[in-house]
């Protein structure tokens, strides 16, 4: 799915263990390179606030190394097949 000028280069659904799914997890264009943003929603006061996301630093890490590395290939596969617009894994 192409996304435009949009930030976002993929909208992902991250299943743990078979047992529990997160959807709308985003690869985004941040400040300093693409970043993983978590699902979020909007408060009232506008401010938006993340509905899941790791506790911990390592299991960031883990989370986001898995998801980039999905993001990774399938651009890869795209591109070999002559695919140009972003993905949605």
């Amino acid at each position: 799915m192409h996304y435009g000028d949009s930030k976002i280069k993929a909208i992902f659904s991250v299943t743990f263990d078979n047992a529990f799914v997160v959807h709308d997890v985003k690869v985004v264009e941040g400040p300093n390179g693409l970043i993983v943003a978590m699902p979020s929603r909007k408060r009232p006061d506008g401010k938006y606030c993340d509905i899941f996301h790791p506790i911990s630093t390592d299991a960031r890490e883990v989370v986001s190394s898995a998801i980039m590395a999905a993001y990774n290939e399938a651009v890869a596969q795209a591109s070999q097949d002559g695919v140009t617009a972003d993905v949605t894994a």
